[in-house]
Order: C-alpha cells, then structure tokens, then sequence
C-alpha cells in the first residue's frame, strides 16, 4: 500500500478530521472514534504501519499500539508518531508483571519528546502465556499488581520523584529527566478487581472484545466502585473488530481472534448469554485450536466485532453508545483483499459525521 499524502486524503481530513473523533449522542455527550493496530498474526508485520499513517491521515483521533508478540510498542509509537499530523498515541497495554512503572515511565516520557505528540499509556494484566510463558514472570496477585503500578506510574508521570511501597509494587527515589508528559492513564479490565482499579486510578477504562450488554453491566459496576470512593467515573473505551464489507478471508480473520476467549473466565459466560453455551462447552475440554475454529459460527464472531455494511456497523456502534461506552477503538481487518485494512478504515471515517447529534 502506498501511503504517499494525495489531495484525497486532504479533503478526507478536512471533512472528517472533527467529525470522525468525536461522535455526538444525543445527551451531547462527546464520543471518540479511534483505531487500535491489528497485529495480525497472519499478516506482514509492517503492514501496521500502513495502517496507522492510513488513521492519521484521516484524522482518527489516536492510534492504540499494543504489545504483545510483535512490535515494542515503545520503538513503533516513536517510528510512527513523528509522521503524524492530526493523531495522538496510545501505548499498551503494557502488562504491569513485564513492564515495571519507571521502565513504563521513561518510554511514554521518551516517545512524547521525541514525537511531541499526545502520548497516553494502557497498563493491563496480560495472560499466563504472555507473562508466564513468553517472560518467565509470576502473575501471582496481579490485580494488586495493576492497581499498584497505577499509582506508581501517576506519580513518575505527573513528574513527581516517586515514593511508593506496595505490597508487590515498590519505586522510590527516582524522577524522569525527561519532560514529564501528564499522560491520561488507561486500565484494561474486565473482573471485578480491575474494575475497581480503574475506578480508582485511571483516566479512562478500555474493555476487549465485548457485547454491548455486557459494556452496559461493566459500566454499571464501574459507576458503582467511582461512586463507593467519591471520584468521577473514567471514561469507557470499547476495544471490538472491524471489517466493512468483509471478504471471506476478512471474516475468518476476525474468527480466528476469538478462540483464546471462548474459555476465558467472564467471556464463556458472555458468549452463553449471547446463545452460544455449546461452543463454549466444547472450548472447555481444551481441545486443538483447529477444532474449536471449525466449531465457531460467523454469528459469534458478530457478538463482540463490527462486521456488515455501513449502516449495520453504525447501528451497531449506537448500541455500543446506549450501554454506556464513551469512545469506540476499531481494530480494522487486514487482508489481500483490504490492505492495511484502507476500506474499513475510510468507511468508518464516513461513518462518523452520520453518528453526530443534530
């Protein structure tokens, strides 16, 4: 894909650059449009890089970088934050059992400098694959873990010369050199522990691959814990995948990605309530990951992503609205068919100005 500027593009974020950041619901509540990087596994890793200029030229809002089994999302976010124009960087979520707050702290603090662009940061608790496995890290008492480096990671953020002790978390004496960025802080959850981290500590909440049932119940609990401790509720971020017009590769794409939550405690009983307890079952014998995607339905895949026409996906994003989400992250389908996934992501750029309130 070429991602030379063209006057196309140029119109596209005069019309859209506003519009497609900030979705109006009727309450006059501001919502945002934004983009987290694929990654997919079975695809080019530079192809993300595409896709991201692609965002930022249409005038996404942020662009998501997560880490995981590809990119250091320390090193993309610099690469690809000093080309961009009109979007800022979320990094994360890093997981708090591999990444310890000052090592977090002076990334978000050298990608800020170095790109002079709005940079936040996600923290999460990542998986036993991920932290264990990959890392050779305990994920013992990771709910405290993430609350803690929260707190630490404010503090190193804000500029503050950090002093914390936790009961696993423990920085003190040191300060960023660096200007200190005040970057809005992120918490990925999704239990009750995490939840409550974030009504604590974070600026905004993001949850994965969910429902909108299941965004308005999270939201509720959400209220509920912000209230208990007298701070505003975060705003919510809904992380869910996108693919406009899907060919058949972009579909078994997205189906692919869902087979690692059938199982996963809180998912399993999602997919249930969605009509689906018997692909669930199955997930729980553990069997061969080509199994389980044989027994997946596209009908599922539906449940938590984006998929159809334009006007599907709008309706869609508006149940996402009415359950109490604040901001929608696309995570746009990359094929042979939708390169760096362009058609979704200038669709979707269209779609923005229509979910505007009157």
């Amino acid at each position: 894909m070429n991602v030379s500027p063209n006057v196309d593009d140029v119109d596209d974020v005069a019309r859209n650059a506003e519009a497609t950041t900030t979705l109006m619901s009727g309450s006059g509540h501001d919502h945002h449009l934004e983009v987290s990087l694929g990654l997919w596994q079975d695809r080019p890793a530079s192809e993300v890089i595409d896709t991201a200029l692609l965002a930022d030229r249409l005038g996404y809002r942020s662009v998501w970088i997560g880490e995981m089994a590809t990119w250091d999302a320390f090193a993309l976010g610099a690469h690809l934050g000093v080309q961009f124009q009109h979007s800022g960087l979320v990094l994360g979520p890093f997981a708090v059992a591999v990444r310890d707050p000052a090592m977090i702290a002076i990334g978000v603090a050298s990608v800020a400098a170095l790109t002079r662009r709005p940079v936040s940061v996600a923290l999460g608790t990542s998986s036993t694959v991920v932290v264990e496995n990959w890392h050779g890290r305990s994920r013992r008492r990771s709910g405290v873990m993430l609350a803690e480096s929260a707190q630490a990671l404010r503090q190193l953020l804000d500029g503050e010369k950090v002093s914390f002790d936790g009961e696993v978390i423990r920085s003190w004496g040191y300060r960023l050199r660096l200007p200190a960025p005040s970057s809005e802080l992120v918490i990925a959850a999704f239990g009750d522990q995490a939840l409550s981290a974030a009504a604590a500590y974070a600026d905004r909440l993001v949850l994965n691959l969910v429902d909108p049932s299941s965004v308005r119940d999270l939201v509720a609990k959400l209220q509920v814990a912000a209230d208990t401790i007298g701070r505003p509720r975060p705003r919510v971020a809904v992380w869910t995948t996108c693919a406009v017009n899907p060919s058949a590769e972009g579909v078994e794409q997205v189906r692919r990605g869902v087979t690692g939550y059938l199982s996963a405690p809180g998912y399993s009983d999602m997919f249930r309530r969605a009509g689906f307890g018997d692909v669930v079952d199955f997930a729980l014998t553990k069997p061969h990951p080509g199994e389980l995607l044989g027994r997946i339905p596209v009908d599922l895949v539906r449940v938590t992503g984006l998929l159809g026409d334009e006007s599907h996906i709008e309706a869609r994003i508006k149940e996402y609205i009415d359950a109490g989400a604040d901001d929608i992250v696309i995570i746009p389908s990359a094929t042979d068919d939708d390169p760096a996934g362009e058609r979704t992501l200038r669709a979707m750029a269209d779609v923005g100005p229509r979910l505007q309130a009157p």
